[in-house]
Order: C-alpha cells, then structure tokens, then sequence
C-alpha cells in the first residue's frame, strides 16, 4: 500500500463498525399474505381522506360522518367513543356510521345522539339506531345527501381499518364554509382513531445460522406532529415463545416508554427508554442503522436468521404490538393491559430488556449498573448457573467474565451461549434466590487475538519489534465449518508498504511460521501462525500498525476483521514514539553550541565589568622600619578615627 492509499485506512476502520449492508443479501422482504405473526396498531390523528366546515352552524344538528374501508375482514368490533365538547350535550348531533362489513361498538354520554349505520352493533352499544342509512354510491352523493337532509355537514373523515375511533362534538367558525375531502387529511381537532397496520413484510435466509426470529418496527419521522415519547405496549402468547428479538428504530430525539405483559423476548432499542411497568428511570438504547438492509443486517448480526415482521409506520404517541404463537390458533387480539410484574418476575423482564451480556466467541462478559437494578430490592450479590462464578462488585456495576466452556454454560444452540443468572436477594435475614435464564448471542464473524508467547493465554494489543508475535484468528460456524477457510492475513504500518503474512493457509512472510491450533469444537474454527516484526535499520519506527484478516466461505462469502496494535521498541521507553539518528545528533549539537556561546556572553560580561584597584605608591628604597611604619599607620587610620587624631 502506497502513500496514496494510507488515508482509507481510517475509513475502513470506521465502516467495520457497522453493519454491512451485503450480510442483508438473501433475505427479499415480501408481503406476508398468510396468517399474520404480529398484531400492529397506531394512534393516529390523519385519515385517509376527511374535511371540517361551518356550514351546520345554522342548522338544527351538528353532522359527523364516517366512512370506514377494510384492507381485511376485522376478527373485533370497531369500537367508536362520542364524546361531548365541555359544556355537555347542548346541541343535538347526528352521526352517520358507513360499515358495510362490520361489527361495532357505539357509545356516548349524549343519548339525544342521532345514528345512522349499516353496521352490525355489538353488545355494549349505549342506543340502536332508528335512522335509515343513505343509499349514496360515492362521496360526492353522501355529502350531497347529508347537505340536503340536515342543511350542512360539521366533519367528514374516511378511515382504513381503524381498530377504535374516539370522536369529539363541536363545531368551529373558523372551519371553511364548504366540507371539500382531501387526501390525508389532518383530523387532529376532533378525531383520534387507533388503525391497525396491514403492510406487515417478512423474510428468512437460507444459509440461517441461528433459529430466532426477529419483529423490527421502524418510525417514519412525522414534522407536522411533533412527538417525544412513544408509548409501546407490548403482549405475547400465553405459552411462551422462545428466542426472539423486538428492534425499534425511531429518530434519536424519541423516548421509548414501553409496557410488558408476559413477554420473554430481547428487546434492541434506538434513542433511550424506559420500562413503565417498572421504573422511570431512562435506560439508554443503542444507534440503528435507519435503512430496510441494515436492520436486517442487524438482526442477521444478533443471530436471527427471520425476520419474522418488518413493519415501517408514521410516528405515534400510542403503538399496540400484540406477538402472535406460529404454531396455535391465534386468539383474537385485544389492547394489551400490562399488569404490574411481580416480584418474581421482576427481574426476568428487567434483565431481558437490559440484555447485559456480551459474548464472543469464547468467552462472555456480564456488566450490570447497580442504578438499573434499583426497582428489584436488596440484590446481595449475582452468580451464573455455577454459583462458584460470582460477579465482583464495585460502587457502581456488577461485574463478571468467563470462558464459554465455565460456569454452566451451554452451547445447545446455534449461535448462543445458554446460561442462568442468578440473584440472590436479602429477605430479613435469609437469602432468597432468583433465577433468570437468559440465552447470549454469539456474534458470526470473525475475531483476531495477538498473545506475547505461543501459550495464547493473555491476549494484547502490543507489538514489540524484533520479538516473535503470536496471532489467533477464529470464528464459529455452524452448518458447515470445514467449508470456512482463512483467506489472508497482512501487516500494515503508515507510510509502509503492506506486509502479507497469511494467503491461502500457508505462510507467505519473512520469519512467519503456521501453527498447529487446538481442534476445532461445535462449529468453531482456530487458526494460529507467528511472525517477527522488523524494521530497516537506520528507519523510522511506526507508533501503530494494523493487523488485517479475511476468512471466507466456498461461496465468496467474507469476513474481515482488524485488530490495531501500538508498536513497541526494545530499546525506547514505553509510551514514547522515539527519535531518528539525526534527530539526537542535532539535538546533541544544538546543546553543546547553545551551552558554548552561553559560557562565551559570561565571560565577556565578567571580563568588561569587574572592578580596577587604586594601589598606593611605594618607594623601592624606603627602609624596613619606615614601611613597617606606613603599614601601621594605614591600619591605625583603618581602624578608628582616634588614630587619625593622634597622627594629627
């Protein structure tokens, strides 16, 4: 790799990061035309079609129409609420109720209600009608009719599969003199109704490594309604249903609130959330991918080989999501109620919402923080199926890491780990255990370790020059592992050419060997090579390198992983990028001249400023008496003004 290629380095890097597009491939989502696996409704105040006027305020009734439309032969009754405006049932009001092909529930406070409906009514309906239904064939001839009959038409509103619709009385002057439909019309002001969605897409792959199933909702952005929080309420079979997956994807700005009843699934959240049931304390979500392919690459990345529901519906403040059983007959649905979960369960529906694993594809890690398990009181301290493997604990998390092969876990499944966690609670003075079963997925790709000696036990992420490195690539494989091969594995440095180590199973590098790995288990590949860095005397030392694989399938199929490792040199002192010959000798001459012209200024500061003696003459032939004399006198003037005096 030249100069010119160096900068896509960081961008690969980055990109490894996300889910690749590509994994989505073989899974074309379709329409599911069988038997549903999901039941999905909204709130929603748009109707298909709909107008407001003012044209019955000077007529003796208020009119409100609805116009109802099936995609599918509803299995309930459409329920419909009219409710009165503040001041009560003062005006009288007609409703005309077009239903052709169902059942409903009608109620309302006002019983001077006017009702016009072919549909079937239920038990629960509050007065039965006494009005003929318009024959009218369009909606040009209902509006028409309605005009003539009753002098004017208050609200018109067509609506495709509502599941409920609550209906507000009232009429406004400021609405438009004339009731003129238009298409996805605004009926906020004094319509909410609950819509079932039908669009329901589905999906599996063939080559399917793992056996779950996974529901994805994703949220269209609604600018013209601007909501904060979405409220989910969430119900499953009675008969559990293992091994499943619920993805929400919303703009970040959105709160999930979400209401469990009865559900043992995982849940993957975008933007934060919180579990109504439980606490309102938010927990924070994961960043999605906000395209179709890479939600599915998503799921396919958690190990779930169907994507059982896609659905993709507007913003909602209320969403209903009723997991249908595959195997039985499916009940009919009603709004989910989320009972408050008890203290048994608790924990089961806290942890599988937290999701506090991670494994790879040796070993699993758990971190719990304290602040989430707050609504479950008086945890003393959390183990795994094998309570010898207990979770250290510091202020804040609990914290716990295990090989795959200890502490109870089990590899029955395809691509999870199956362990227990266990709870012990304090109850008085006595410990009250709590188990949660919990399956851990096990990501498919591929995974590259360097270790300091051929024991591969503490992997790193330093490389030291002129030291044999010791590398482990692997990766689990289920269906068929002899078919995954390692491709190619290359060094490459900045500002290097790359170094290819590994091509084909077979060593291709100066100073590189192949070693003979552990045998492969339950659909786990290992492959271990070492190689000795080295660097051209008298060049620069790299601070980092990157440490680049592929292992791939007979079908093209690749996998790649990088592994960024510092570089460390013998002789230089850890964390310290290191000099050149000609940096140190530069620096070296540069002190030694800069230490020479210092001592130079000095000394000519000192030579030009020192102070001159004055010293007496002194005859050469004066006797030693008299200069014996002159010295005591000069001492004698030296030391007092006495002597001076006396001389005097």
């Amino acid at each position: 790799m030249g100069p010119r290629t160096a900068p896509l380095l960081p961008l690969l890097l980055a990109l490894l990061g996300r889910p690749d597009p590509g994994r989505a491939e073989g899974c074309n989502l379709q329409p599911v035309t069988t038997e549903l696996p999901i039941t999905l409704s909204y709130a929603t105040g748009t109707v298909s079609r709909g107008c407001v006027s003012r044209s019955s305020l000077g007529s003796g009734h208020e009119v409100h129409i609805l116009s109802i439309e099936w995609s599918k032969v509803p299995a309930v009754p459409l329920t419909v609420s009219v409710t009165p405006r503040a001041s009560g049932c003062t005006r009288p009001a007609v409703l005309v109720l077009l239903c052709a092909r169902c059942s409903s529930t009608i109620t309302s406070p006002c019983s001077d209600l006017l009702l016009h409906t072919d549909a079937h009514l239920s038990p629960g309906t509050t007065f039965t009608p006494s009005l003929e239904v318009p024959t009218a064939t369009s909606e040009k001839q209902l509006l028409a009719w309605a005009q003539h009959t009753y002098g004017g038409v208050t609200s018109y509103s067509k609506l495709q599969d509502p599941r409920s619709i609550h209906l507000r009385l009232g009429e406004e002057t400021s609405s438009p003199q004339d009731c003129n439909p238009q298409d996805h019309f605004n009926a906020t002001s004094y319509l909410e109704s609950e819509v079932f969605f039908h669009g329901v897409k589905g999906c599996s792959r063939g080559d399917s490594q793992g056996m779950g199933a996974a529901h994805i909702i994703r949220l269209q952005p609604e600018p013209s309604l601007p909501v904060t929080e979405v409220n989910l309420a969430v119900s499953c079979p009675e008969r559990p249903v293992s091994n499943q997956i619920l993805i929400l994807q919303s703009p970040a700005n959105l709160t999930w609130s979400l209401s469990v009843n009865s559900c043992h699934i995982q849940f993957l959240v975008s933007g934060n959330y919180k579990i109504a049931t439980m606490f309102s304390q938010l927990l924070p979500g994961k960043v999605l991918p906000d395209t179709e392919e890479g939600l599915i690459a998503k799921a396919f990345e958690k190990n779930y080989s169907v994507i059982a529901s896609y659905s993709v519906i507007p913003t909602s403040t209320h969403v209903s999501l009723e997991i249908q059983e595959h195997e039985a007959g499916r009940r009919a649905p009603a709004t989910p109620t989320a009972p408050a979960p008890t203290i048994d369960s608790l924990p089961n529906v806290l942890l599988l919402m937290l999701q506090p694993w991670k494994c790879t594809d040796e070993t699993m890690e758990i971190i719990i923080a304290r602040s989430h398990l707050e609504p479950i009181k008086d945890v003393v301290n959390i183990t795994l199926r094998d309570i010898s493997c207990q979770a250290e604990k510091n202020a804040t998390h609990f914290m716990l890491k295990t090989p795959l092969s200890h502490c109870g876990t089990s590899l029955e499944g395809r691509g999870h780990a199956n362990n227990e966690l266990i709870l012990n609670l304090a109850k008085g003075t006595a410990l009250r255990s709590v188990r949660v079963a919990f399956q851990c997925n096990i990501p498919r790709e591929l995974f590259l370790r360097l270790f300091p000696t051929a024991a591969f036990e503490a992997p790193q992420t330093e490389l030291e020059v002129n030291k044999e490195a010791f590398v482990q690539a692997s990766m689990r494989w289920e269906d068929h592992p002899s078919d995954l091969q390692l491709k190619e594995c290359w060094l490459v440095a900045p500002g290097r050419e790359p170094v290819l180590l590994m091509q084909g199973g077979e060593a291709r590098g100066k100073g590189v060997a192949v070693l003979e790995g552990p045998p492969s288990t339950r659909g786990r590949k290992i492959w271990r090579f070492s190689f000795t860095y080295t660097v051209p005397e008298g060049r620069h030392v790299p601070f980092s390198a990157t440490l680049k694989c592929k292992a791939g399938l007979q079908n093209n199929t690749i996998f790649e992983k990088v592994l960024e490792v510092t570089v460390k040199d013998g002789w230089r002192l850890p964390n310290n990028r290191g000099l050149g010959l000609a940096a140190v000798l530069g620096i070296t001459f540069g002190a030694f001249l800069i230490g020479a012209l210092l001592t130079a200024g000095l000394w000519y500061i000192y030579s030009h400023t020192r102070p001159i003696s004055k010293l007496q003459p002194v005859s050469s032939t004066a006797p030693a008496s008299e200069s014996s004399s002159t010295n005591h006198s000069i001492g004698s003037t030296q030391s007092t003004p006495c002597s001076t005096s006396s001389m005097a």
